[in-house]
């Protein structure tokens, strides 16, 4: 399925040779005179030649076409540029030159650099989560807690968003426990809180539930609310 988009991608001029080739080529081994070959290719398939000879491009480029063909032969034993039978609208057939897998390069390598990228910035996010814990706690975390905190996070799949939701809801209780934070996690869990909006559905539906159990009780007065009130007891349910 993924080769299939990247052909229709292809074919529709939707994989821009400007900005990925000159991005990513040199990561690809491709030399400068090898980069100038592929791009004349490109340039001749743009204007319907499928399969430019070594004297076509010595003409274009004004270089020795016996060099061309060592650069042609050298592109095609690195996989990167390949011949393939292909046929007009009369189904005659012919030999043309095929960019395709040197574009599947390209894009692995981009999507190789956005993982990278996600997790390096998931690394991030998780070092602010354990010195927010430290924060709170006002002090360094044991070895314990430090796993356990990653066990919610690797082996229970919490986003970093949630345990940092998880530690507000204990801060606000105070009962500033990693038990009493897993307690809520693992509440949570099967409730099948995943982001801060599940979070906030689950809170709404606590006060809505609350709220109803208490409407047909007569009003007495009561002192105000603190202004950080937890929502639930999470060690007692």
């Amino acid at each position: 399925m993924k080769e299939k988009m990247l052909r229709l991608w292809i074919e529709q001029g939707n994989v821009s040779i400007s900005r990925l080739f000159f991005q990513q080529y040199r990561a690809l081994n491709i030399s400068e005179r090898e980069a100038i070959v592929l791009l004349h290719l490109h340039a001749y398939q743009e204007e319907g030649v499928s399969f430019p000879t070594p004297g076509d491009l010595s003409k274009r480029i004004g270089w020795n076409s016996n060099d061309i063909s060592s650069i042609i032969q050298s592109l095609m034993q690195r996989g990167l540029l390949e011949i393939v039978p292909s046929s007009d609208e009369d189904g005659v057939l012919y030999e043309a030159f095929s960019l395709y897998r040197l574009w599947e390069r390209l894009i692995q390598l981009v999507e190789e650099g956005e993982r990278v990228e996600e997790e390096e910035e998931e690394a991030n996010d998780e070092g602010a989560l354990y010195a927010m814990f430290e924060q709170e706690f006002g002090r360094l975390l044991s070895p314990m807690e430090s796993e356990m905190i990653g066990q919610w996070l690797d082996d229970d799949h919490h986003s970093v968003e949630v345990i940092q939701a998880a530690l507000r809801e204990a801060v606000i209780a105070q009962k500033l426990s990693l038990r009493y934070i897993d307690r809520i996690l693992f509440d949570w869990k099967k409730k099948n809180v995943r982001t801060l909006d599940d979070v906030k559905l689950v809170a709404q539906s606590f006060q809505a539930n609350r709220s109803a159990g208490t409407s047909h009780r007569p009003e007495t007065k009561r002192p105000e609310p603190s202004k950080h009130v937890p929502l639930y007891n999470w060690l007692d349910d």
